[in-house]
């Protein structure tokens, strides 16, 4: 894997340059080089390379001086990124302080970033499901967004494609709201999950129950042994970065895999400033970039641009990238750049407990929830907010705790904490929020970063449709759960601002219609047809499904069309 540093201009010419390392950056790296292509990628952050740069990977407990928790004075310093549940003291340093990297919030949002080779591929949760036809359709039926360019069968053989070298545990359910994919053996449902399960679906018609669906290897096969990547261990410790490369991530799997072709030439503290377009050619032919350290500021060309910033971000550049063809930010024709953001609804949660057995317990850590796909809403409008959500939930059993002198010195304490205590269920909700133009970004007029990029303003919230569904969802969740016959149930509505969910997307939506969208069907901008944004940005609606899986499918499926146009002379 080469590095890129030069200042002659040849050596500063590539086939193509992927903008980000993350989930869709490692993804459009892999296929692009894969292809024959000269691919540099660019990644703001620090070089991170697989295991050697894991420095917590394998520590005990009791290495870490606040035994995992977090300092005061560090979240003091991070009133936002402390919010994460894997901004601990073992990961801390895979994610963006908020003093490094300022932004401005017309509206709270807790804007969560993992800046390094890898993105936030090595802090993900890995849970990956398939959109079904229904979330492809659902604007055009509802109304709610535009239409969609593709539809499920455009992605399927995409989706099949990504799945079997990413590797994804999982059942074969079929269920037609959540597709099945190519899948290697599931986790299990504990004892409860599954009496839990069976109430529900004896209760509902229109419920169905499944072992959650994630990027970890149950069991390893070929293409995964290839590259050189092992079976989950089930410690949960998945923030840190896996030595194993037992889940999915950029760094363990598509970019090494690309750099393998030597092809790759990987830059990191690359701070990307913004797309350059020449006029006279009517397309983009290159990149300017700022050297996170030395502020040297440095152009790079290519025929063809991929912009895998995150979403976010992508949005960022392309607004910065404005020229006389586009004042207002690169493709930005219909003025829509930036707008109709939408990110998923997470504030529902309901615990409960379930008496009995206690004769059960269960192994390991799994790394997946049981979940239920969206039931509101699916074939026809039935309620009276737009769309639904998934819901996920888990039972476990806590340790007992202190002996009941409450002494935590001694034999007796040692002994209790190894005695299992009572059944505790926990439910969430993941909501799918309707893109407004309301919600939107755009660039500070007046307010700059250390590396002169104009800062990030976030305007994006709630509105009435979630609070309906979130409402839907805790009378909903109660209901099943007492139903199951679990006892103690509370419903809590956290009311965390947008974006703690990490699931933001939209921006540069995709669209039949060019007044109305920024991407065609292929990810293409429609008004600079050499350049292809693959990440959260590109998408129209947000699905109740968490969307990395389809960020995956669409790069593969864009890297694709994008070659062939190349090579016959269109691009």
């Amino acid at each position: 894997m080469a590095n890129s540093n030069s200042s002659k201009f040849s050596d500063r010419t590539f086939d193509t340059i992927v903008i980000g390392s993350g989930i869709s950056g490692g993804w459009a790296a892999k296929e692009l080089c894969e292809k024959g292509l000269r691919t540099l990628v660019l990644e703001r952050g620090r070089n991170v390379e697989h295991v050697k740069d894991y420095p917590t990977a394998i520590k005990n407990p009791w290495d870490f001086p606040h035994r995992g928790r977090l300092p005061l004075e560090v979240k003091e310093e991070n009133p936002i990124a402390s919010k994460c549940y894997a901004f601990r003291e073992d990961a801390t340093h895979f994610f963006v302080k908020d003093s490094e990297h300022p932004y401005v919030q017309e509206k709270p949002f807790d804007w969560i970033r993992g800046y390094q080779v890898g993105g936030k591929s090595l802090m993900w949760a890995r849970q990956t499901q398939r959109w079904s036809r229904y979330d492809f359709e659902g604007p055009a039926r509802d109304g709610f967004a535009v239409d969609w360019p593709i539809r499920y069968e455009d992605l399927a053989p995409w989706y099949s494609y990504v799945e079997r070298f990413v590797g994804i545990s999982g059942n074969k359910d079929g269920v037609d709201t959540l597709p099945d994919g190519e899948f290697l053996p599931p986790w299990e449902m504990n004892v409860v999950e599954k009496a839990i399960r069976n109430r529900i679906v004896e209760a509902y018609q229109d419920r169905y129950v499944v072992i959650g669906r994630c990027a970890h290897l149950t069991k390893p096969e070929e293409i995964h042994h290839q590259q050189g990547r092992g079976q989950c261990q089930a410690r949960t410790l998945c923030q840190r970065g896996c030595p194993y490369g037992a889940y999915f991530s950029s760094n363990s799997s598509t970019l090494p895999w690309a750099a393998k072709t030597g092809k790759l030439t990987l830059r990191p503290d690359s701070v990307v400033h913004s797309i350059l377009y020449d006029e006279k050619k009517g397309r983009a032919v290159g990149v300017r970039v700022i050297d996170a350290h030395t502020m040297e500021v440095q152009e790079y060309f290519a025929k063809i641009i991929f912009v895998n910033a995150a979403t976010l971000n992508t949005n960022l550049i392309l607004l910065n990238s404005t020229s006389g063809r586009f004042p207002a930010g690169l493709g930005n024709d219909n003025g829509l750049l930036g707008k109709y953001v939408a990110f998923h609804n997470y504030r529902g949660t309901l615990s409960a407990s379930m008496e009995g057995y206690e004769d059960s317990y269960y192994f390991g850590r799994r790394p997946c929830a049981v979940m239920m796909p969206n039931f509101r809403n699916v074939h026809r409008q039935e309620t009276d907010f737009l769309r639904g959500y998934m819901v996920f939930y888990s039972a476990s059993r806590a340790r007992a705790g202190a002996p009941a002198n409450g002494e935590q010195l001694g034999a007796a304490y040692k002994d209790a904490l190894l005695e299992p205590g009572n059944w505790g269920i926990y439910m969430m909700m993941q909501g799918e929020t309707i893109p407004k133009e309301s919600n939107h970004v755009s660039l500070s007029g007046s307010e700059k970063d250390a590396w002169g990029v104009p800062l990030l303003k976030v305007s994006v919230g709630y509105d009435e449709n979630d609070e309906k569904s979130l409402k839907d969802f805790l009378e909903q969740g109660a209901e099943m759960l007492d139903k199951a016959g679990c006892k103690s149930i509370h419903a809590n509505d956290s009311r965390q601002a947008p974006g703690l969910d990490i699931h933001e997307m939209g921006g540069v939506r995709m669209g039949r219609d060019p007044k109305t969208s920024l991407l065609n069907k292929y990810n293409q901008l429609h008004a600079c047809k050499n350049v292809f944004v693959t990440d959260g940005a590109c998408m129209t609606s947000t699905g109740t499904q968490n969307p990395s899986l389809t960020f995956m499918a669409l790069t593969a499926r864009a890297v694709n069309y994008a070659v062939s146009e190349m090579r016959k002379g269109s691009l």
